[in-house]
């Protein structure tokens, strides 16, 4: 994931497909109505796209801060 800050309200991020899918299934999942559980997988993918988010957004905030 890679996060690039455009102007203060627009943003262009890079995902892989791997991470645009496990949003995308999240995402469906919430808009569905949270019926059942999420798989022991699915949280771990989650959890992995989320700590792939605050790298990718630590990054931004030094690259900023430089």
């Amino acid at each position: 994931m890679h996060i690039e800050k455009k102007n203060n309200l627009v943003f262009h991020i890079t995902l892989s497909g791997y991470e645009l899918a496990t949003l995308i299934t999240s995402a469906r999942w919430v808009a569905e109505g949270a019926k059942g559980k999420l798989t022991t997988e699915a949280i771990e993918q989650l959890k992995q796209v989320v700590s792939n988010y605050d790298r990718a957004a630590d990054k931004l905030t030094e690259r900023e801060s430089e």
